[in-house]
């Protein structure tokens, strides 16, 4: 028996790093940290920018690395336990996350903030020219 998936019609083609990016995307099932994704309108006819923010409370910049690598947005967090502290009850742990964002082509980071515990990334989404192109027919006697 066959597994049908979204992409599995003759009439998709070249579709099947989508397939396996969604699946992938689908099992990342880590709720931390959370996020906002919101979307403010271009001007001029431009296109449409985004921002991520995330709620990384307790975390400097120095302790957060965001890089792009092959179409993908990762944001990682690393904290450090302080040793030189004596805890007499721990509840905030020093954790680590790592989220990453899959973007469409074409699109680029603009710019990050951190202010007050959130960290906001600024995305430009450019509008994509549509574009046609004529294929010639050879004909062969």
């Amino acid at each position: 028996m066959t597994r049908m998936t979204p992409f599995s019609s003759p009439l998709l083609l070249g579709f099947d790093t989508i397939e396996k990016t969604l699946e992938r995307v689908a099992k990342n099932g880590d709720g931390y940290p959370p996020y906002n994704i919101e979307r403010i309108a271009g001007h001029n006819g431009g296109g449409d920018k985004l921002r991520i923010t995330l709620a990384v409370a307790g975390f400097a910049d120095a302790d957060l690395e965001i890089t792009v690598e092959d179409n993908e947005l990762v944001v990682r967090g690393r904290q450090t336990d302080d040793t030189e502290r004596e805890y007499l009850h721990r509840g905030i742990a020093a954790r680590q996350f790592q989220r990453v964002f899959v973007l469409a082509d074409g699109m680029k980071v603009t710019g990050a903030e951190l202010k007050n515990g959130l960290l906001a990334i600024d995305l430009d989404r450019p509008e994509l020219e549509k574009l046609v192109r004529k294929i010639n027919i050879s004909v062969k006697d």
